[in-house]
């Protein structure tokens, strides 16, 4: 151990926390769920405000666009072009989330990808704690966001690592196991990568703007990307829990590979719980803060939140495009009218995220309290 390291504290409402470890043991979610428990733990039971509601929830025939991306990005125009990119623009205005078809990633990468992380966290728990993670990074295996003692928890484990920039991607700190994972994972995140740059573009010229603003924004080729794997496993009272509470993305783009044998994503429209219903082989895309506060919140960032099954688990994979962690993120000036000043101040992603690191995740309180006061 490093005597001259030093320990670096943050501070919650509750006081100052060390962020190199968490403030209380951690419990792994698939231990309990072996134990094949009647009831519920108490910390995972959610206040009655955030339980699943079936009466609040939309009629089961809704769900979020679908758009078939086919063509698209052919480099070949064509009369189908300004239709998908008008479904885009509706849906980043309207819904903040859409799933994506032909979109170009591999049906049987994505499968690959998938089950590669199933085989992993089918690993019995002791053989998974050498990758357990911090709260200064998070990167590894956890079962909790934020760390404030005696919060509320959710039911999950997850594993997260990073992708891109190309100094914090190491290997070393991926699992090893399955034997395929590591190059599963390295080509579904260069393809990843691909696609969101794509999409990026055409977030940009939807508004008015050259098609690479908002990459530029977000550091140009300089960008972050990393990896969130959730497992969710069976739940013995899913009404009394959240998989992942109620809560909009802190970074720029998320593009999710969920389970499409098991629902659990919800999206919250006008006050309605939407439950996604996966379309096979589709990514479901989802603006992030960052964005929303690029575009000055023409484009929104939405609450979003998983439910828990009794009966089968849920694997999904969250692949986060944010903008390089120390530039400034503000409203662009093509989109602040000159009689009104931008909605948001400007902050780097490093500061932004801080707030779900430690408060873990609730609701679109931090975006909106990030409002500039008029």
């Amino acid at each position: 151990m490093n005597k001259n390291k030093k320990d670096v504290k943050i501070e919650t409402k509750r006081g100052s926390v060390n962020q190199d470890e968490w403030p209380e043991p951690v419990v792994r979610v698939q231990s309990l769920a072996e134990r094949n428990l009647s009831s519920l733990p108490d910390r995972y039971i959610k206040p009655a405000s955030q339980r699943p509601n079936t009466t609040e929830d939309a009629p089961v025939a809704t769900n979020i666009p679908i758009i078939d991306l086919e063509g698209l990005f052919s480099g070949e125009e064509s009369s189908s072009d300004d239709v998908i990119m008008a479904r885009i623009s509706e849906a980043c205005r309207e819904w903040g989330f859409f799933q994506v078809v032909n979109h170009g990633v591999r049906p049987e990468l994505m499968d690959a990808a998938r089950e590669n992380w199933r085989e992993f966290f089918h690993l019995p728990v002791n053989a998974k704690e050498t990758y357990s993670n911090s709260p200064r990074t998070y990167e590894g295996y956890g079962s909790r966001l934020g760390v404030e003692k005696g919060a509320s928890l959710d039911w999950s484990d997850y594993y997260f690592l990073h992708l891109l920039p190309p100094h914090l991607k190491d290997f070393n700190k991926w699992p090893s196991f399955p034997p395929t994972i590591r190059e599963v994972i390295d080509e579904y995140g260069r393809e990843l990568v691909k696609l969101s740059g794509r999409i990026m573009r055409v977030l940009s010229t939807n508004l008015g703007l050259k098609e690479d603003k908002f990459q530029d924004a977000f550091g140009g080729e300089n960008i972050g990307a990393c990896l969130r794997v959730n497992y969710y496993p069976k739940c013995p009272r899913p009404e009394l829990a959240l998989g992942l509470s109620s809560h909009s993305d802190p970074g720029g783009m998320t593009i999710l590979l969920p389970d499409d044998q098991v629902f659990g994503l919800q999206v919250r429209k006008d006050d309605t719980w939407i439950t996604v219903k996966p379309h096979p082989h589709a990514f479901i895309v989802n603006i992030g803060d960052q964005i929303q506060i690029l575009s000055n919140s023409t484009y929104k960032s939405v609450e979003h939140r998983v439910i828990v099954n009794s009966e089968k688990e849920r694997v999904s994979l969250a692949f986060f495009y944010n903008p390089k962690s120390d530039i400034p993120i503000q409203p662009l000036q093509e989109l602040v009218p000159t009689h009104n000043p931008p909605l948001y101040p400007p902050m780097t992603f490093d500061q932004y995220r801080l707030f779900i690191r430690t408060q873990g995740p609730r609701g679109k309180s931090h975006v909106e309290s990030h409002i500039s006061p008029r």
